[in-house]
């Protein structure tokens, strides 16, 4: 999975089949107004590849031509194998040194919920694997997964015809510079829940990039798991994770910024000294994980789990219609407004086909978001209280609880942890 990160760096460095320049400046100018080529991860990295292309539809036989170019004959030269590896090392140095630790935390909490299995291992290289990966290794993992199984070929403001005669000509039958040979070493595994804790102790006092410096946090986030995206249910934690909402203290708020979301009103309000409090919601073909991040001074760090886990505990509980009307607006307003960019819209023909094999159009999606009722939030959110919590830590623990007790917090009525006592100190 690893291997994913290196092939996303590489696949669009001068890797074109056709080296010069000559030739490639002569196969764009026939695409008219050339607006961008990009290759992109899209979620996590063991989910989904995509290659976007933005060009004049006129352009559509070359666009494709070039995709599949790219797609099947990547030439990964030693000197460019060599680049990209330093560039993998500046971005793990560059992840421990940024202040902003959500995709840190990200890791961490996925770590902790699927521990050593599937969207569970790491996302992020460790650096003494990175001198491992060349060419033959890079090869054995676009053998086992760029197979045509795995591969949708979507396009926006095209003709269908034109776009499947473009696809019979460039992909049918194509040989990859790999080899035609099939998928040998496919990991199938289904994602097992496991619950957890990952902790990691940090000094997070000196991350400031500039001259004013930023207060000393300490990160929480905690989670558990809900559905994948195939389950009917995954409507219902949309607009459950919408509802939950939430940001970061310094929001300037607005019309659309969540304000009236519970995070908001029943954290950031009444708890000036919490800096963040958002909801995230992972789905996945096999598996979700709902999950709060927060984050205070690390002298705060038990009342803020506290926090967090009553919030979770009122999931389960009465749903006012206002808020639930209101979080389904705008998650109807979010999807309608997406979907308003053209790259956005083959990004979801895409996915929906590839996980599905069919597309949901917007008109439908706001169907079942309407059709959601109370009793749907209150009956996910209990099904999800009694899984085992996934948590992940990040600064100084010193007064984090353990993880029996923040269990314990998200078993119980309130949330509330349980008390301890100390004659000294």
């Amino acid at each position: 999975m690893k291997r994913n990160i290196l092939v996303e760096l590489l696949i669009f460095w001068k890797n074109w089949h056709f080296r010069l320049l000559l030739d490639l400046t002569a196969k764009m100018k026939f695409c008219l107004r050339w607006k961008s080529m990009v290759v992109s991860v899209t979620a996590r990295p063991q989910d989904t590849t995509m290659y976007a292309v933005s060009a004049d539809s006129k352009g559509l036989d070359t666009v494709v031509g070039l995709l599949a170019d790219v797609v099947l004959h990547p030439c990964l030269t030693d000197e460019e194998i060599e680049m990209t590896r330093m560039t993998v090392q500046f971005e793990l140095e560059d992840l421990n040194m940024r202040p902003d630790p959500e995709p840190l935390l990200t890791e961490m909490i996925h770590e902790a919920a699927f521990r050593e299995n599937t969207v569970g291992l790491h996302r992020f290289c460790p650096a003494e694997n990175i001198a491992k990966i060349d060419r033959e290794v890079l090869h054995s993992y676009l053998k086992n997964y760029y197979t045509p199984d795995r591969m949708v070929l979507a396009g926006v403001g095209v003709e269908h015809e034109h776009l499947v005669e473009c696809a019979r000509k460039y992909l049918l039958g194509a040989q990859p510079a790999w080899g035609a040979t099939g998928a040998v070493d496919v990991d199938r595994s289904v994602a097992q829940y496991t619950g957890g804790i990952v902790k990691v102790e940090r000094d997070m006092s000196n991350v400031s990039l500039g001259p004013t410096p930023i207060p000393e946090l300490t990160h929480i986030m905690v989670g558990l798991e809900s559905c994948s995206f195939l389950e009917d249910d995954f409507i219902p934690f949309a607009v459950l994770n919408m509802m939950m909402g939430g940001g970061g203290s310094f929001s300037a708020g607005g019309p659309g910024k969540g304000m009236f979301s519970r995070l908001y009103l029943n954290v950031l309000n009444r708890h000036h000294w919490m800096y963040n409090a958002t909801s995230y919601h992972h789905s996945y073909e096999d598996t979700g994980l709902l999950c709060i991040h927060a984050s205070a001074d690390p002298r705060q760090v038990r009342e803020m789990v506290e926090i967090i886990t009553k919030e979770f505990i009122l999931m389960g509980r009465t749903v006012d219609l206002v808020e639930l009307e209101r979080a389904k607006t705008q998650l109807m307003s979010m999807l309608m407004m997406n979907l308003e960019s053209r790259p956005v819209i083959f990004e979801d023909v895409g996915r929906q086909v590839l996980a599905t094999h069919s597309r949901k159009l917007p008109h439908e999606l706001c169907t079942l978001i309407r059709n959601v009722k109370p009793e749907d939030i209150k009956r996910v959110a209990s099904k999800m209280l009694r899984g085992k919590p996934a948590v992940a830590a990040l600064g100084d623990l010193t007064d984090l609880p353990t993880y029996d007790h923040i269990q314990a917090a998200l078993a119980s009525r309130d949330g509330r942890l349980p008390r301890t006592y100390r004659l000294f100190r």
